[in-house]
């Protein structure tokens, strides 16, 4: 009988690592970190702190104090600005909440993605580095439980609710984003009914989602990549939205106005000439083009 068990046991042993469980995907939670490249960080720092009114972090910065300038939406979200040539194309990282980013770099290497170690960031996170199939930087984040020092509510918004970037292949993307990843359409539209310029992805396992913004020129202007590569900020009414801004200084043109997703949405731009998008979280009248397919973003 101890033979027989031994002789088990050294089968189950030598069981080809082939047959074993893949690694299952960890939960992707909420855009965590967008950081944008600027061109004068002085400038712009004026412009997210006194403009935007928001605030700024003292400590459990993504990156060091000094080589870049951070703001806080809430505990594990933050919008970082770096130094970097102007190129229309301001988004320099994109950062996901996840539930283990060493657990998110098992699955993806098993999946066949090239990742980087993982490593800790300034703020404590674990983070793993990967790059999109159009080589946007991608990070997904796991918090240790550290907080922003000194963190105080923004007038206008506490919610980064999308970050949109330029797509020329979306069916290169949708491998990753929804194959991989396990994101899900939201809502998709154009400027016209029977056209598809944006495509929103929502995360597997919250509300937030990214943008693909499709039919961008490969020769596209400087100021049309700022349109395109953009970062919404979720708001509970979009008219005090633009009464605090006011009261803030901005002084823009722009109007408040009704998307084609059926949302109200007033669209500014930093020194860089980089779009932030001012959105209420529920849609007001019926969309354009196609219903939406996932739940709203709460205040």
């Amino acid at each position: 009988m101890r033979t027989v068990r031994i002789v088990a046991l050294l089968g189950i042993v030598c069981v080809p690592l082939s047959t074993m469980a893949p690694p299952q995907r960890p939960e992707v939670y909420s855009v965590a970190l967008i950081r944008l490249r600027v061109t004068n960080l002085e400038v712009s720092r004026q412009f997210y702190t006194n403009t935007l009114g928001l605030p700024q972090g003292t400590q459990g910065c993504f990156t060091p104090q000094g080589t870049a300038v951070c703001f806080f939406f809430s505990p594990t979200r933050q919008v970082e600005l770096v130094s970097g040539a102007a190129s229309g194309d301001g988004l320099e990282a994109l950062g996901f909440r996840v539930s283990k980013a060493a657990t998110m770099r098992k699955y993806l290497v098993a999946r066949g993605v090239k990742c980087g170690e993982v490593t800790e960031s300034n703020s404590g996170d674990d983070v793993v580095e990967v790059r999109d199939p159009e080589n946007h930087r991608i990070l997904f984040l796991s918090h240790r439980g550290g907080i922003a020092g000194s963190l105080l509510p923004s007038l206008i918004s506490n919610h980064i609710i999308h970050a949109g970037f330029v797509v020329h292949d979306r069916a290169a993307e949708d491998h990753f984003y929804k194959d991989i990843l396990g994101f899900h359409l939201y809502w998709q539209g154009g400027r016209k009914d029977d056209e598809t310029d944006w495509v929103n992805m929502q995360v597997p396992d919250g509300t937030d989602w990214i943008e693909y913004m499709l039919n961008v020129p490969a020769d596209a202007t400087h100021k049309t990549l700022g349109v395109a590569n953009h970062i919404a900020l979720g708001v509970p009414d979009i008219r005090t939205a633009e009464a605090q801004l006011r009261k803030n200084g901005w002084t823009g043109n722009d109007q408040p106005k009704i998307g084609r997703g059926g949302k109200w949405q007033l669209n500014l731009y930093d020194p860089d000439d980089t779009r932030i998008e001012f959105m209420e979280f529920t849609p007001v009248q019926k969309p354009c083009c196609s219903e939406y397919t996932g739940p709203h973003p709460k205040p």
